[in-house]
């Protein structure tokens, strides 16, 4: 199919786990009557983003993916409505504790789960204290309407993510996100180099990019939104501010990517024989 047409949510959430995977329903079921195919909440939509502090309570909150309320909710809706939805999940498994994301498909069944790769440790985004790296590597899938590769969060600041997704054969990438603030300088406002990274991978790579963030304060952290939609050529097709509350909706030309793609010869031109070096720790 040479077109597909696909959503990012961008929304605010709150301590009430029920009512927040609610939220995204709505906006899911909106989004798909406006035509899209592929639709991207935010990341850990269901509650407040947790990682600002160093609580074991909160380990309570990860369940295993066959019993998380998000996941079986997405599934029912994905089924009734025909779309796919990359669902972002804290995951439980025996003794151990992922970031995660369950690729959902129009039937509701998964397709299979990555867990988040690289895995920040900061002031207001203390991840490591609550999950391993991920061990699925990278992943991508293929649907109806295209071979998407989902990268969670600080994974979007990686070129090797987005580059190791294409060569694996994504055709969009996509990013549910929770960024914002930075507790140890209130100056600092990142959402522009945000926005620059993904559009750089989008360029590199010649395909689409869809990035889905919060916005909204939680107990002294505020979400910047400024999600988005761009095109083969890093151009947006659609964009939030950082106050917009809904889905981003646009139609991308996959066959025009693909073109694009060939003729620009980035992969024609890789040289991976010098590219050793990328691969050891420093």
């Amino acid at each position: 199919m040479t077109k597909v047409t696909v959503a990012a949510l961008q929304l605010a959430f709150s301590d009430d786990r029920a009512d927040n995977i609610a939220l995204v329903a709505d906006h899911v079921r909106k989004a798909a009557m406006r035509g899209a195919k592929i639709i991207l909440p935010p990341e850990l939509f269901e509650g407040p983003y947790f990682c600002r502090v160093e609580d074991e309570a909160l380990f309570a909150n990860a369940l295993p993916t066959d019993e998380h309320p998000a996941v079986q909710e997405m599934r029912k809706l994905a089924k009734d409505l025909g779309v796919y939805i990359p669902t972002s999940y804290f995951e439980r498994d025996g003794q151990h504790h992922y970031n995660s994301l369950a690729m959902i498909d129009d039937q509701g069944e998964i397709m299979g789960v990555y867990r988040k790769s690289h895995i920040p440790d900061g002031p207001g985004y203390e991840e490591k204290y609550y999950f391993r790296p991920g061990n699925s590597g990278f992943k991508v899938w293929k649907t109806r309407h295209g071979t998407i590769g989902v990268g969670i969060c600080w994974d979007q600041w990686y070129p090797e993510t987005a580059r190791c997704m294409a060569l694996m054969g994504a055709e969009m990438l996509f990013y549910p996100t929770a960024i914002g603030s930075e507790p140890y300088d209130a100056e600092l406002d990142t959402s522009r180099m945000w926005r620059r990274a993904m559009i750089g991978h989008a360029v590199s790579n010649c395909m689409p990019v869809i990035a889905a963030n919060r916005i909204g304060e939680e107990e002294g952290q505020s979400f910047y939104g400024h999600s988005f939609i761009s095109d083969e050529w890093g151009d947006y097709v659609s964009e939030a501010d950082a106050k917009d509350h809904g889905a981003l909706v646009a139609t991308l030309d996959l066959d025009r990517a693909r073109m694009h793609r060939a003729g620009m010869g980035f992969f024609r031109d890789r040289r991976p024989d010098l590219y050793g070096r990328i691969a050891q720790d420093i």
